[in-house]
């Protein structure tokens, strides 16, 4: 029997709130995107355990549909941002204006300043402009003209990206795809979903009629009450094992980061939370692992930068780690 070791405590009334929370957010992202439940519940996860999104996949799948109708589910401000060849790190940052009258600078915040951005097709800005994400994402913080200005207490980033189309697009660097705590594929609808978008259900006609389910404050203390989830010892020293061994396997070149095993932890924290849990298991180590971890994973030879060969390796990983028992 996998480990259920918990604490002789019940859930406490944040954590019970949270999960509610991540239910309605769940259907909500429901009402828009058809046919891909297990999706939407893995995107409810990074907005309960507070890491960012990265979605990746090829045209007209719905990529911006889902980050729109998040946002659209999360009170708040919201930003969007459209990646282009001549975007500035100023627009996303902020720029200092001089008044000539007062003699003073004022600071002029970019969207950076909201609460949800939407970052459509990042991979087609340039290098210098994602890095402008860095410090935003990792710090929540940004740094203009030498002075530091703290982001919003609850700052989530949706990026969506087309992997197939190469021509113009800057690819997103180690670095920079480790700040993302899932990458998510959506894949096309399967044919009764189809039906049901041919013939009016969901999809842009859904979104307009599609309100937040909860407050940021909320959405804040949800992320705090995720972060109490119990997680056993053994359960802990799985996920270590689970990094680990993408460090030391052959046909890898560099292996998952130590922010890469907490935010693995945290999302398997956000799994356990939304199916009603106070404990981890590995279980919802292992719903989150693949997309968790496959890239952060850097293939070594021919097959370096292709995140299905990592996803693979992450899979046969996942096959071979022994299962911690009770």
């Amino acid at each position: 029997m996998p480990v259920t070791d918990a604490p002789p405590v019940a859930p406490s009334p944040a954590l019970a709130a949270a999960g509610e929370l991540g239910a309605a957010l769940l259907d909500n992202l429901g009402r828009v995107v058809k046919g891909k439940t297990d999706v939407l519940r893995l995107a409810v996860v990074a907005v309960l355990s507070g890491h960012h999104l990265l979605l990746e996949d090829v045209p007209g799948v719905g990529k911006t549909l889902l980050a729109k109708a998040m946002a659209r589910s999360i009170g708040g401000t919201f930003r969007r941002v459209q990646g282009t060849p001549d975007l500035l790190p100023s627009e996303l940052t902020g720029v200092s204006v001089f008044h000539k009258a007062t003699e003073e600078w004022e600071f002029r915040a970019g969207p950076l300043f909201a609460n949800v951005v939407l970052f459509d097709e990042i991979n087609r800005a340039t290098p210098r402009t994602q890095s402008a994400l860095l410090e935003a994402m990792e710090e929540r913080q940004v740094t203009v003209d030498g002075t530091t200005w703290d982001l919003p207490a609850s700052f989530f980033v949706v990026a969506t990206q087309n992997p197939i189309e190469h021509a113009g697009t800057f690819p997103l660097v180690e670095g920079q795809r480790d700040r993302f705590g899932l990458v998510l594929e959506l894949g096309h609808p399967h044919r009764v979903a189809e039906r049901e978008l041919l013939l009016g259900g969901g999809g842009v006609d859904s979104l307009d009629a599609l309100g937040p389910v909860c407050s940021q404050d909320q959405l804040g203390e949800a992320e705090r009450a995720v972060r109490t989830v119990y997680c056993a010892p053994a359960v802990a020293d799985y996920v270590i094992d689970l990094a680990t061994a993408t460090r030391s396997h052959p046909d890898v070149l560099l292996g998952c980061s130590p922010r890469g095993s907490i935010a693995l932890l945290h999302l398997a924290k956000a799994v356990a939370a939304l199916a009603g849990r106070h404990y981890v298991t590995p279980a919802d180590v292992q719903v989150v692992a693949v997309p968790s971890l496959s890239h952060r994973v850097v293939v070594a030879g021919a097959l370096g930068g292709d995140v299905q060969a990592a996803a693979g390796i992450v899979r046969r990983i996942l096959e071979s780690v022994p299962i911690p028992r009770a």
